[in-house]
């Protein structure tokens, strides 16, 4: 070990992929002897299985994940005089990339090498080598077990490395452990070409899945674990990726070569891994549905009072996410989303008279909030019914939007005539909220933003925009001067993201001539809306857009974000459709919050500035690594 540490020292890839034992688990010391302890019996060798796992519960802290704090859905206000007391303590590290100070000297959500709010995907790909090395050790292991395991750790193998794709683009290939006399040129490992990388992550859970469960069935022990329906949508999903902009063709990496000269990015657009993807995506429809997949029933507590149908839709929609292990989430992980009060507005007097209780910090930019559709289906900037030009204007609430908002109260016109998921998903100034103690519809709490419930005077726990993340907070939550959470754990894939997903492939294949309005209707009518066709043709200023691949394209790409909004996926589709740029060239905006007026209030200001360019849709390494291994090359642009 002392040898391997030498060489170690000498690249900082290497530390990362080769790090001593103790580093990365505790209970295992630097030695052979110990080493073979851990595989000595089954029970030892499922506990190693467990440690393997633990990179994959750590990535369920929605600050560690881009998809969710880069992807422009939320904000976290700036500056704050005192992070350590909201217990930030770097965790708004990712949420700091919108800001533009990305950089490579130490790189923020730095999953190379395990900073910033990072962790290090080489000692987890590590751990898995391990334990794919050793397994056949423990003499008690039943074989039919012991290839499970084998097809676990190959899964974890398999999404480690597609994380880091996702990040950096090519990457080095780590399928086996170097072994203890390595040179330090073998060290000095080299990044593969993307579509080499992709390939690799694909045979990896092609292996998996011959030897994984089609479900779980022993739930009180393995819930949370692998299965091959899980498996086979990841590999829905990473085909899907290989297939999208940011990696097939995409010219703007050109340039960027190994030191011997091999192309990183491959330079011609090639339709057949859409085909890939759409054939994925099918088989892993199928084996959900045989593993009895289907969208979310609502199961309610006890003590409801009164609840509407409106409400009862808008509870549906939210709980097919907050509502853990229902048969609509496909891949589910077991640690509980802790964040809900960052995510909750002060509905009630004892919440806001205890400012610990709710923070509200993560702030739903407007931009985002005019992202969901009308209640005819369409963009709201499309459709002939919509005040778009007025919605800025303010409108007090009515009987026909008694369910929605507040009775009375006066909110903008932009919060009417919406869709039912836009009520499900955001609150508002106005907006009313089932639960929080109080389970009648027809008088429930609602957000006060205007009367201080948004932003109270320390100007720390605050939201900066008047918009929340209401979707992440289950009606049973309560916050007060004792607050008790309705806990949950974290969907990673739900049916209706395949769907969307398989929609997608679709229409690249085959355009509007497939089947992908099939799939995305079945989306829309769980959501209370009318089919595609239907509602374009009958609303829309752009009738025939669905009729056009490049329209469809647009439409089901707007339908994902709505759909799979919050749930840290939409940053991770933004990028690998290049469309993030987009939405981040503009500054994130929202109401003036600090103001006690409804006009003072109701005035659009600057909530942060975003720099967003080419550079930043992939990752950097950071400098120190690429001067103790010059075999690795930097993400281009950095």
């Amino acid at each position: 070990m002392q040898t391997i540490i030498k060489i170690f020292i000498s690249t900082a890839l290497s530390i990362s992929l080769l790090s001593s034992c103790n580093k990365y688990l505790d209970v295992v010391p630097d030695d052979v002897a110990t080493l073979e302890s851990a595989f000595a019996n089954a029970n030892e060798t499922q506990a190693y299985l467990f440690g393997c796992y633990a990179t994959m519960q750590a990535l369920t802290d929605i600050r560690r994940n881009a998809g969710f704090t880069t992807s422009g859905e939320v904000m976290f206000p700036y500056p704050l005089q005192d992070q350590t007391t909201l217990g930030g303590g770097g965790g708004d590290a990712g949420f700091s990339i919108m800001r533009g100070i990305q950089n490579s000297a130490n790189p923020l959500l730095n999953y190379w090498d395990g900073y910033n709010m990072g962790i290090n995907m080489w000692q987890a790909i590590r751990k898995c080598n391990i334990f794919l090395e050793n397994v056949h050790i423990p003499l008690d292991l039943p074989e039919f077990q012991r290839k499970r395991w084998a097809a676990e750790a190959k899964f974890l193998k398999a999404y480690f490395h597609y994380w880091l794709i996702r990040m950096y683009g090519p990457i080095p290939i780590v399928d086996v452990n170097l072994p203890v006399n390595a040179s330090i040129e073998d060290v000095r490992i080299k990044q593969q070409p993307v579509d080499s990388c992709f390939n690799y992550v694909v045979h990896l859970l092609d292996e998996a899945i011959v030897d994984l469960p089609p479900v779980i069935q022993n739930l009180a022990a393995e819930q949370g674990r692998i299965s091959s329906t899980i498996a086979k949508a990841v590999k829905a999903e990473v085909l899907a990726t290989a297939a999208s902009p940011l990696f097939n063709g995409n010219r703007d990496y050109a340039a960027m070569k190994r030191k011997d000269g091999t192309q990183l990015f491959s330079q011609a657009y090639d339709e057949s891994k859409w085909q890939l993807a759409l054939t994925a995506c099918r088989e892993a429809i199928d084996a959900a549905a045989a593993a009895g997949a289907n969208l979310y029933q609502l199961r309610l507590s006890g003590g409801i009072v009164h609840m509407s149908d409106e409400t009862r839709r808008m509870l549906t929609i939210q709980g097919a996410f907050v509502d853990s292990w229902n048969p609509e989430q496909i891949w589910t992980l077991n640690p509980q989303f802790g964040w809900q009060y960052m995510a909750s507005p002060r509905v009630t007097a004892d919440a806001a008279a205890n400012v610990f209780a709710v923070y509200s910090n993560f702030s739903v930019p407007i931009g985002q909030s005019e992202l969901f559709y009308s209640k005819n289906g369409v963009p709201i900037s499309e459709d002939r019914t919509f005040d778009y030009k007025n919605r800025y204007k303010l409108q007090a609430g009515d009987d026909s939007h008694a369910y929605y908002i507040k009775k009375g109260y006066t909110t903008v016109k932009g919060n009417f005539n919406r869709e039912p998921r836009y009520y499900a998903d955001v609150a508002f100034d106005g907006s009313v909220w089932f639960g929080s103690g109080n389970l009648d519809d027809n008088n429930p709490n609602y957000v006060n933003a205007v009367n201080g419930f948004a932003a109270p005077p320390d100007q720390l726990r605050y939201n900066a925009t008047g918009y929340w993340a209401k979707k992440l907070v289950p009606y049973q939550t309560t916050f007060g001067q004792t607050s008790v959470q309705q806990n949950y754990s974290w969907p990673f894939m739900r049916l209706t993201g395949l769907w969307l997903l398989y929609a997608e492939c679709q229409n690249e294949v085959n355009g509007p001539g497939g089947d992908a309005l099939l799939w995305i209707d079945r989306v829309r009518e769980r959501a209370g809306l009318k089919g595609v066709a239907e509602s374009w043709s009958q609303y829309s200023t752009s009738p025939n857009k669905y009729n056009t691949k490049d329209g469809l394209r647009a439409i089901i790409h707007q339908e994902r974000r709505i759909e799979t909004a919050f749930e840290g996926q939409a940053g991770w589709d933004l990028r690998r459709w290049k469309e993030l740029q987009n939405v981040l060239s503009t500054p994130l905006q929202g109401w003036n919050v600090f103001n006690r007026t409804t006009e003072g209030y109701y005035q659009l200001r600057i909530a942060q500035q975003t720099v967003f360019g080419v550079r930043n849709y992939l990752y950097p390494i950071q400098d120190y690594d690429l001067l103790t291994n010059p075999n690795l090359v930097q993400t281009l642009y950095w």
